[in-house]
């Protein structure tokens, strides 16, 4: 199983090619999973006001190129903020 970082590198080469059990793990690792209500997303909270979500939802085994974007500004986000 590919480590946290490695699966980030790749997320950055090649967003339309991460598997969504990959982005699960990532977002798992970096953000508060929030209950979920049935549907078939999953989402993440996080520690900014305003839209404080993550939302992540499979297209087939893999993630949606644009979830992937967007959980890597979320990362970079959180990281100006430490």
């Amino acid at each position: 199983m590919a480590s946290v970082a490695k699966i980030i590198e790749q997320m950055k080469g090649s967003p339309t090619n991460i598997s969504f059990n990959d982005l699960l793990k990532v977002c798992s690792e970096f953000f508060e999973r929030k209950p979920s209500s049935g549907g078939s997303h999953i989402v993440f909270k996080t520690p900014w006001k305003g839209d404080p979500r993550i939302n992540i939802q499979k297209n087939g085994d893999k993630a949606k190129a644009y979830q992937v974007r967007q959980v890597l500004e979320a990362i970079d986000k959180l990281n100006s903020l430490k």
